[in-house]
C-alpha cells in the first residue's frame, strides 16, 4: 500500500495510554466509522469504543475508509451499552448539536480540551462521547457525561458529520498539548542569513547605488538607506537568497551582455 499523503510513519510515537477514548454510540454508517478512525489517528487518539454499531462488524468498508488507520479499528472495543463503554473512565464529555432540557455544564471543544489535559496530567482516564449520525446522543447518554461539548459554528448551518466532530474535538485536544510555533519560515536547506551577511550585502547595494547616483541627494540619503534595509530585513532572507541578491546587483552593474539593450 502506498503511503498516504501527509503521513510519515517514521515519526510515530507510542500510543499515550491516557489519551482520551472516543466512544461512538450506535454509529450508522461503516464509512463514518472508518473516517473517524482516520481523524483519531490525526490527533493521537487510539482508544476507540463502539456501542452497538449498525454495520456488521468487523467491516471492510470501514477499514478502507480509515486510510491507514486500520490498527485503531482492529483494536476497537465493541460494547453493548454506553455505561459499559465508559465504565473505566473518570471524566466524560458528550457532544451535542441540539439544546437539551437538562441542567448541564456546556463547554466549547477548546475548553474541554484544556480540562481533559489537566485531568490527563493527574492520571485520570477520560473520553469523548459521540452519538448516531442522524439523531445524536439520547438524553440518557448525555446524563452519563460530566459536561456537554457544543461547537460554536454558523447557527444557520452547524451540522457536522461524525468524523468532522471527532476531528474538531481531537484537534483542540492535540493543540492544547502541542508546542509548534504559531509562525515559522520554511527555508529548505538554506539557513537564515546572519546579520553579518546582510550587512555585507547592504554595503554592496548602497555602494553601487551611490555610484549610479540613486542616493545623490545627501539629506535624503539616510532615510532612503533605512527604507531599503527595512525592505530586506522584513523578507527574512536566507543565506542562498543573499548570495543571489549579490549576483543580481553585480549583473545590473555589468549591464547588458552582447551589446546595448534596445
Amino acid at each position: 500500500m502506498s503511503q498516504v499523503a501527509g503521513t510519515d510513519r517514521t515519526k510515530a510515537a507510542p500510543p499515550d495510554p491516557l489519551a482520551p477514548a472516543v466512544i461512538l454510540v450506535a454509529p450508522q454508517l461503516a464509512m463514518n466509522i472508518g473516517t473517524t478512525a482516520r481523524a483519531m489517528a490525526n490527533c493521537g487518539f487510539y482508544d476507540l469504543r463502539i456501542v452497538n454499531p449498525k454495520p456488521k462488524w468487523p467491516n471492510e468498508l470501514s477499514r478502507r475508509a480509515s486510510s491507514g488507520a486500520q490498527g485503531i479499528l482492529d483494536e476497537a472495543r465493541i460494547c453493548a451499552s454506553t455505561s459499559e463503554a465508559i465504565a473505566d473512565l473518570t471524566r466524560v464529555y458528550a457532544t451535542t448539536g441540539r439544546s437539551r432540557r437538562m441542567t448541564k455544564r456546556i463547554v466549547t471543544p477548546r475548553q474541554a480540551a484544556l480540562e481533559v489535559r489537566t485531568a490527563h496530567g493527574q492520571g485520570e482516564k477520560t473520553g469523548f462521547l459521540f452519538g448516531p449520525e442522524r439523531t445524536g446522543l439520547e438524553n440518557d447518554d448525555l446524563a452519563l457525561a460530566d459536561a456537554l461539548i457544543s461547537v460554536p459554528l454558523n447557527p444557520a448551518f452547524a451540522s457536522l458529520n461524525l468524523a468532522q466532530s471527532v476531528l474538531l474535538v481531537g484537534y483542540e485536544w492535540f493543540q492544547a498539548g502541542d508546542r509548534t510555533p504559531a509562525s515559522r519560515l520554511a527555508s529548505g536547506d538554506s539557513p537564515p542569513a546572519t546579520k553579518e551577511q546582510l550587512e555585507i550585502f547592504f554595503q554592496h547595494l548602497e555602494r553601487e547605488l551611490d555610484h549610479c547616483g540613486f542616493l545623490r541627494v545627501a539629506d535624503k540619503r539616510p532615510t532612503m538607506v533605512r527604507n531599503l534595509r527595512n525592505i530586506f530585513q522584513r523578507a527574512s532572507l536566507t543565506d542562498q537568497e543573499v548570495r543571489s541578491l549579490h549576483g543580481v546587483v553585480a549583473e545590473l552593474v555589468r549591464g547588458p551582455r552582447g551589446g546595448v539593450r534596445s
